[in-house]
């Protein structure tokens, strides 16, 4: 398991740090050291009073909270967002209302959750033909095609 360092701000003090609601989940809420309006169709960033040092070899990823996307419109334009471990910087959330009412977040709301994953190095080799697989080129939806 990651040993994940995380630095309370002084305007995250009094706030819950990330935190999995049950045993099961994969998620860790992040609440808000904030308040504002967000407009519909608006987006801005939200402050999360913290910072964080991710190992090398994993990242965080900062995901919507199914709950406001559904009820409110209210979800992240970069989903998953990506903190890379060489990060160290304050975790700020991107907000955006795709509902049609404003949308008021309050300090200490839940408003994403973030993810732990592992990051596997890559390298790219250029080649003049690839492997063929069954599905070839086909793709956006090529597999769910009734003829």
């Amino acid at each position: 398991m990651p040993e994940i360092l995380i630095q309370r701000l002084p305007h995250g003090e009094g706030l819950s740090l990330p935190t999995r609601a049950t045993s099961g989940s994969a998620g860790f809420d992040i609440a808000s050291a904030e308040s504002g309006t967000l407009q519909p169709g608006a987006r801005r960033l939200f402050a999360t009073g913290f910072a964080v040092a991710i190992p090398a070899g994993y990242e965080i990823q900062i995901r919507p909270r199914s709950g406001l996307a559904l009820k409110f419109g209210v979800t992240l334009p970069n989903t998953p967002a990506t903190i890379d471990s060489d990060y160290r910087g304050e975790l700020l959330v991107a907000l955006v209302n795709l509902g049609a009412e404003p949308f008021e977040v309050t300090r200490g709301m839940r408003i994403a959750q973030l993810v732990v994953g592992r990051v596997e190095p890559a390298e790219f080799r250029t080649v003049e033909e690839l492997p063929a697989t069954e599905r070839g080129p086909g793709g956006f939806g090529s597999t769910g095609l009734q003829t």
